[in-house]
């Protein structure tokens, strides 16, 4: 077994980054009004993220958004 940590050198699962990454595309083009409750609730429970990982998530779409406009 390695002694590694998960997602090798980078500490990085990258079965939650693959997560974060959907929950950030998933946000970025859902309208607020489609939304029934704020994001970091709203994406723990649709994408079992923790409250960290809704942040980044949160941050990342924003950062695809300013792409897009």
């Amino acid at each position: 077994m390695s002694d590694l940590p998960i997602g090798g050198t980078t500490g990085l699962c990258h079965e939650t980054s693959a997560a974060i990454d959907e929950a950030a595309t998933w946000l970025a083009h859902t309208p607020r009004r489609q939304r029934d409750r704020p994001a970091v609730p709203l994406l723990r429970e649709r994408f079992g993220l923790s409250a960290p990982e809704a942040c980044q998530a949160i941050a990342a779409a924003a950062r695809i958004l300013a792409r897009v406009e």
